[in-house]
């Protein structure tokens, strides 16, 4: 793609094009909760010339202090026939409308013209703010200047005009200084409205010179792709709008250290403009997970995720794997860590006797020892023949069904252990349970959830734009297929056909295409689950079981702190932890 350098007027407003008033107050005392304006001082320039002058004393409703007119030299009598705040206020606002106002110190000021604007029944018109103290404090060095007072900054910039605490010679003082500072900030770069509002000396020179790498993004919706000198991807990000999104990179709003870092490694930036924005996270997840920037944490390894199997065997066994495939076998997860993994498998055999060796048994083949889980009654035995495969099935169903449907007697089995280990007070035990049993039902509720939506060919779902037109997309076997959006008005069903026309073709899951990543499957759920999507079509089934590990989920997380505060001895236990009513229900779509 070519790099094309766009005017200033793209990027922002120019300096050159704005229009300051810059504005000084005199006042009664230091805050606007008590004290009151006597003077009005304003000066509106623009392009480096002055275009107008606003000056007034103003009657204030209690007398002035003595040492204020020390300082301003403004008496009682200066102001006993001057305006009110009533007539002077809605006269500033006509002045200053359409402005970016000015002010050194300008919390000060601002603060007694909002409050001003309230006492006289005005809204206030939120006006940009430049405040040429802030600035100064950045770009004026103690060398310079003592301080960063007014009058020496007057005296570093060579104002015409000698501030004396009245409030129009003051903003014509600040007009010279501001003047000063926009020359030196633009010596960095700043050229535009926007970089000046953000400027801060904590961006580097060399990190502002960067900005023109953001030239080129379009104002649309997409991802963007960060890149070193030899074009490997440093950090992947969604926006909005990609222009406005990448030019934050080279301000001060971007205060973490390690996009400072990368923002010095990086070359050139990459847009993809994209229909939607579940597009674009989903574009963002695949580009992280193929690339792993160094500067992106989430989603860069989402091969590291594990899931517990159930074997399809004639005595099946709960195995941790690291990939779900079209193998008959029952699947749970995926797990973040094969630690989380380990404590749902030990959960599972809490209150189900799956056996726990790891060989293949065949329907005839046997071992001639027992390990001690059968002395324990915690296995039937199948290795050494005392259990038959018609037996063991029932176990094996049991196990199943906590996967992928009713986990109502498993569950209630984990729960009845969990109160009778809390009743005996052995805390730690229980802590240790409820965090199993916890893991157990989350990752069960994960793949409940995801199962249908992966099992189905196809999917087409649609929303309406709060611009018009709709948002379309397709959805196969969990994977975002394809994408579009219609016109306001068009007919949305000629964009409907020509999109599962165009559609990606995705595989079953297991059957050997690109693995699709869990994460993206939740992505499009969550999308799926938001107000105002409707399904277009659908082929297969997408339920999820009424008492099912969702369904637990939903109970069990709120019991969550209860169980914490009698697993730790916080409260006593009279009696078992109670179900709430109406508990283990799930809507099946």
């Amino acid at each position: 793609m070519q790099m094309v350098q766009e005017t200033f007027d793209d990027l922002g407003t120019a300096l050159s094009d704005v229009t300051f008033v810059v504005v000084d107050l005199e006042t009664t005392g230091g805050s606007p909760a008590g004290s009151q304006i006597t003077e009005f001082g304003a000066v509106k320039v623009r392009g480096g010339a002055v275009i107008g002058e606003f000056q007034t004393l103003v009657r204030p409703s209690t007398p002035i202090p003595p040492f204020i007119t020390v300082l301003t030299g403004i008496t009682n009598a200066m102001v006993a026939d001057a305006p009110s705040i009533r007539t002077v206020m809605p006269q500033f606002l006509e002045f200053a409308a359409g402005s970016v106002l000015v002010a050194h110190n300008a919390g000060f000021d601002v603060s007694f013209l909002k409050a001003a604007a309230a006492e006289t029944g005005h809204v206030w018109p939120g006006f940009a703010v430049i405040d040429t103290v802030r600035l100064a404090r950045q770009l004026v060095h103690r060398d310079e200047a003592p301080n960063h007072k007014l009058s020496s900054l007057a005296r570093l910039f060579s104002a015409t005009t000698t501030p004396d605490h009245r409030a129009l010679h003051d903003a014509r003082a600040t007009v010279d200084v501001l003047h000063g500072l926009i020359e030196r900030v633009g010596n960095l770069g700043v050229h535009t409205l926007e970089e000046l509002q953000s400027y801060s000396s904590r961006v580097s020179t060399a990190q502002r010179r960067k900005r023109f790498l953001a030239d080129a993004m379009p104002s649309a919706p997409g991802v963007y792709v960060f890149r070193d000198g030899s074009g490997e991807p440093l950090y992947v990000g969604t926006a909005t709008d990609l222009r406005r999104r990448t030019r934050t990179y080279f301000t001060a709003s971007e205060t973490r250290r390690r996009m400072t870092e990368m923002v010095g490694l990086a070359e050139s930036i990459t847009p993809i403009v994209c229909a939607t924005p579940l597009e674009a996270s989903v574009r963002e997840l695949r580009l992280i997970a193929a690339h792993k920037p160094r500067y992106n944490r989430r989603s860069r390894f989402p091969e590291k995720s594990v899931w517990v199997k159930l074997t399809d065997e004639p005595f099946p066994r709960l195995s941790i794997v690291r990939s779900v495939k079209d193998d008959g076998a029952h699947y749970a997860g995926p797990f973040g860590s094969r630690r989380t993994a380990e404590a749902a498998v030990i959960a599972l055999y809490e209150v189900v006797p799956l056996r726990q060796c790891t060989p293949r048994l065949s329907l005839s083949a046997t071992k001639k020892s027992a390990c001690a889980l059968l002395e324990m009654n915690r296995c039937g035995g199948p290795c050494v023949g005392a259990q038959s495969a018609a037996d063991y099935a029932h176990v094996a169903e049991q196990a199943a069904e906590v996967l992928t449907g009713s986990s109502r007697s498993v569950m209630a089995a984990l729960r009845e252990r969990l109160d009778a280990l809390a009743a005996q007070e052995r805390f730690e035990e229980a802590a240790t349970l409820r965090d199993r049993m916890m893991a157990l039902v989350r990752a069960a509720a994960r793949v409940q959830r995801l199962r249908p939506l992966s099992e189905a060919p196809e999917l087409v779902a649609a929303r309406r734009r709060d611009s018009g037109g709709w948002e379309i997309v397709t959805v196969r076997h969990g994977r975002l297929a394809g994408t579009t959006v219609t016109p306001p008005g068009a007919d949305p069903l000629p964009y409907i056909d020509a999109l599962r026309e165009t559609a990606e073709v995705v595989p079953p899951p297991g059957s050997g295409g690109n693995p699709v990543l869990t994460e993206e499957t939740e992505l499009i759920l969550r999308w799926l689950e938001t107000p105002g999507v409707r399904l277009v079509d659908l082929q297969g089934r997408w339920t999820c079981p009424v008492d099912g590990a969702g369904a637990s989920r939903a109970v069990l997380e709120p019991a969550a702190a209860r169980w914490h505060e009698v697993s730790t001895g916080e409260v006593s236990v009279a009696t078992p932890l109670e179900r709430p009513a109406g508990a283990l229900h799930e809507g099946v779509a």
